[in-house]
């Protein structure tokens, strides 16, 4: 079993910044890769970014590319993810979520992920 704990969520003006942290516990040597998603009102639910547990490799979705950073502080048992130069179009509520089983390519749908964090809410003013 895996848990993950996630903060940093709040409200902020575009062109703003903020810092997500999500911390997982449980057997977390299972964890392969970790994932961020969001989901708007309205909205299903939809991939940002991932990072692999050994390689340290990222993916991102084309929209956050250049502005968003997902990163693993190892020493701090936390992942993050840093958004920058925000707009009103990335509110929602953002997900954390861990990977335990071995995929060939980044995964980018919430299926593949087998544990999630409670959520943090992010408000973009315009």
């Amino acid at each position: 079993q895996v848990q993950l704990v996630e903060s940093g969520g709040g409200l902020v003006q575009a062109g703003g910044s903020l810092r997500l942290s999500c911390v997982p516990s449980g057997r977390t040597f299972s964890i392969t890769a970790m994932g961020w998603f969001r989901q708007a009102p309205g909205k299903e639910r939809e991939f940002v970014a991932t990072i692999r547990r050994r390689s340290g490799s990222t993916y991102y979705r084309d929209s956050v590319k250049g502005r968003f950073t997902i990163s693993r502080d190892s020493a701090r048992n936390t992942d993050y993810l840093q958004m920058n130069s925000l707009k009103p179009e990335d509110t929602a509520v953002y997900y954390c979520a861990a990977e335990t089983t071995f995929s060939t390519g980044f995964s980018v749908v919430p299926g593949q992920y087998d544990y999630w964090g409670q959520g943090t809410q992010v408000t973009v003013s315009s």
